[in-house]
């Protein structure tokens, strides 16, 4: 006699729970997680074996460039928004609905103020530019320190501020200790430092 053949039956598995999971999984993590905001320049921090992690909100960074460049950036729109008015009213400068808006969504922010308006006239890639160009950066020489400004108008719009600063591992120490003396002029003695983490065994 031939073997009896069993019918084979097809196989099927709902799928529907997984798929649900999925996408809540995926819906949480977009929700949940930051973006990480575009600088205008790379920047090499130097490393540290300190594990301190600075708060994701209320912070105004202080992003130091290799050639010295400096540029801030804050993490609130409404903090931006008083802050540019507070900034256009000490140096007479009348800035439109339009010009705040797109002050409000930028990044980083980092040219002197009387580039400001021309800075703002420009859309968001032609913006990126300019903060590379030679004429960019946040002046902080004794003679026009418009770096000390923006630090005094963004505390007194928002006390819960906290400093960072981000300084390429080869920028000069005197650019640096400039912008450390500024903030001790404005009583700013506590300040984070943003470094990548190394062992102890590392030199």
């Amino acid at each position: 006699m031939g073997r009896v053949k069993i019918k084979k039956k097809s196989t099927f598995i709902d799928m529907t729970a997984m798929s649900d999971v999925t996408v809540l999984l995926l819906t949480f993590f977009m929700l949940t997680s930051t973006f990480v905001k575009p600088e205008p320049v790379k920047v090499n921090v130097p490393g540290s074996v300190s594990e301190i992690k600075i708060p994701e909100t209320n912070i105004l960074q202080i992003l130091i460039a290799q050639d010295g460049k400096v540029f801030m950036s804050l993490d609130k729109q409404g903090d931006l928004e008083q802050l540019l008015g507070a900034m256009g009213q000490e140096y007479g400068v009348q800035f439109s609905a339009e010009e705040t808006k797109k002050f409000m969504v930028a990044s980083t922010f980092g040219v002197p103020m009387k580039n400001m308006k021309a800075f703002l006239a420009q859309p968001e890639e032609k913006q990126s530019e300019l903060l590379k160009s030679a004429d960019a950066g946040i002046p902080t020489d004794s003679l026009d320190n418009q770096f000390k400004a923006w630090v005094r108008n963004a505390r007194a719009i928002n006390k819960d501020l906290r400093i960072a600063i981000k300084a390429d591992a080869t920028t000069p120490y005197s650019v640096i200790k400039d912008v450390m003396n500024s903030l001790q002029d404005l009583r700013e003695n506590r300040y984070n430092l943003i470094t990548t983490l190394k062992t102890t065994s590392e030199e």
